[in-house]
């Protein structure tokens, strides 16, 4: 059975040279006459919030062996019952009393065994814009070690840098080896943390060679300018892989390498203005620099997005800073209180991400094998807890806090601090743009993509793309004398110089006359989208919705444009 073509065109791209498509209103199939538009029928959205616990001892070894019983949430204060409970020690689930005999162990246990929800997808993020050569490198080298010793059949590893730009250097894969590989050709990629060093360095001579207050504050604000906007585009680009993951199911992580962000660019310059002339404000100049809302933000989004940050502090056990301030003019107890001041200032959003998203930071250490695989521990015990809250995609953003009812002495807990309530077109906007950029995706409806002739369109070319789900796996509901379901469809392409579409939201027309329902059950519902589209590789992704039964499912397709 076949649907009405719909073509989508207009809004906002033509502007655009190399815009992959352009997207614009559905024109809706043609209604039966008298037929009521809406399904009475209440839909089935049960939102789910998973919450990934850690549980250490006092040597900060996992403690085994605990059940739903022994945990409690609240969320914004409020109790709530905890609904799904899965522990994993040593990544072998362990499940509280099977109700059936356990199937007989078989050698292909490895990754089927893990459940969608809880599989790890990695990133190894290596900040060379924020790195030192030296620090990069020894920490690459116990990088390696841990993928190869930590990662688990299953597991999902990408690798990205960040120079100036971001890039993936090997996207998600199970292929842990090619990822090695690329850690390797990262060698010979220069870092560019000395360039900062330098800059410092220079601002600090200035102002010892200044001769007033005024002057002194003009160099200390001129590097602290542009520190805040090499820092601003860092933040967007950790932003831009936090949010590129949030479609993906599953536990997700980054371990992000660098040697510290400053929380208040030129914070210790300003410190060191004011030693050199007391009383003239350039304390208060630090205010203006203040970015912690910035990492705020980014740790919501985390959160948001189940995503858990373990950041490394490369730098490793400092002595004193790039800018070495113990040379000024300032004394030696004031050049080590700046000094000291700087590392923390460095090391306060690394510690900052990690403890708001339930990971933790490696700071203060010139070995990193040990702190690496304690990472690994965590993606190797740990517990899931779930709950069903009673709102559901209101967008707000939710504190949550899991206790131990009984913690023994010495016991810690970490998990992330909250989360936002997503509605449903916004969960499924995540899922088609991580349906472009991740080649693994969710399709239980068992949705298929075909594409048809291009047809020339003066510049441009219109592309057929048929969407098929079998009609036997969408929930279908009687009215009368007829069969309807409601179901969204949602569209989005990418094409090779990453340009991405808007996602477009369509509603399906699914009505099958009652005397045609057995037949129709065995066929598919068949709905042709018409994308308007530039020459070249362009990579299509489609989402579906039953809003009934509240099932997601999402399939991307690549499609040469002549």
């Amino acid at each position: 059975m076949r649907a009405r073509t719909t073509t989508l065109r207009g809004l906002g791209f033509a502007c655009f040279a190399l815009a992959t498509l352009s997207l614009g209103a559905a024109q809706q199939a043609p209604t039966p006459p008298d037929t009521p538009q809406e399904i009475f029928v209440g839909s089935v959205d049960v939102n789910v919030v998973n919450v990934d616990v850690y549980v250490t001892d006092e040597q900060g070894s996992p403690v085994p062996g605990l059940t739903i019983d022994d945990f409690e949430i609240e969320e914004n204060g409020r109790r709530v019952a905890i609904t799904n409970f899965y522990a994993v020690d040593g990544r072998k689930p362990v499940k509280p009393e099977p109700t059936e005999a356990p199937a007989p162990p078989t050698e292909e246990t490895s990754a089927d065994t893990v459940p969608d929800d809880q599989r790890l997808h990695l990133i190894v993020y290596i900040d060379n814009f924020n790195l030192r050569p030296f620090n990069r490198n020894r920490v690459l080298t116990d990088l390696r070690t841990f993928l190869r010793s930590e990662s688990k059949p299953g597991d999902r590893v990408m690798l990205v840098s960040y120079d100036r730009s971001l890039k993936i250097r090997r996207p998600f894969t199970t292929d842990v080896e090619s990822v090695i590989d690329a850690l390797f050709e990262l060698d010979e990629v220069s870092a560019q943390g000395v360039h900062s060093d330098s800059d410092k360095r220079d601002a600090v001579e200035r102002i010892n060679r200044s001769e007033s207050a005024q002057e002194a504050l003009s160099w200390a604000r001129s590097f602290a300018d542009s520190a805040k906007n090499d820092l601003q585009f860092t933040i967007g680009a950790l932003r831009d892989i936090v949010g590129s993951m949030a479609g993906l199911g599953g536990r997700k992580a980054v371990v992000y390498v660098s040697d510290g962000l400053p929380m208040s660019p030129g914070e210790d310059l300003f410190y060191l203005v004011d030693q050199k002339y007391p009383n003239n404000g350039a304390i208060s100049q630090v205010f203006s620099y203040d970015t912690s809302r910035r990492f705020e933000e980014l740790a919501a989004l985390a959160n948001a997005n189940r995503v858990s940050f373990y950041t490394i502090d490369a730098a490793g056990l400092r002595v004193n800073s790039s800018a070495d301030v113990q040379k000024s003019e300032a004394s030696p107890g004031t050049a080590t209180f700046i000094d000291s001041m700087a590392i923390q200032n460095l090391q306060a959003p690394l510690r900052m991400l990690a403890e708001r998203t339930g990971g933790f930071a490696v700071i203060n250490r010139n070995r990193f094998k040990e702190s690496l695989t304690r990472i690994g521990t965590d993606f190797r015990s740990f517990y899931s807890l779930a709950y069903s809250p009673a709102h559901s995609g209101d967008g707000r953003y939710y504190k949550i806090e899991v206790k131990l009812k009984n913690p023994q002495k010495g016991w810690k807990i970490r998990h992330r601090e909250g989360y936002r309530d997503k509605s449903s077109e916004s969960q499924m906007t995540d899922g088609v743009l991580a349906a472009l950029q991740f080649p693994y995706a969710s399709n239980p409806l068992d949705l298929t993509v075909t594409f048809g002739r291009p047809q020339a369109q003066e510049k441009l070319f219109l592309v057929p793309v048929e969407v098929k789900v079998p009609f036997k796996e969408i929930v279908l509901v009687q009215r009368g004398e007829l069969y309807e379901a409601r179901a969204k469809l949602f569209v989005a392409a990418i094409d090779g110089e990453s340009n991405t579409s808007p996602v477009q939201q369509i509603d399906l027309p699914i009505r099958i006359p009652a005397a045609e329902i057995e037949a129709a059950l065995k066929q598919e519902y068949t709905y042709t989208v018409s994308l308007l589209m530039r020459g070249g590789s362009q990579k299509v992704a489609v989402g579906l919705r039953d809003e009934i039964a509240g099932a997601n499912s999402f399939v991307s397709r690549t499609v040469r444009v002549p």
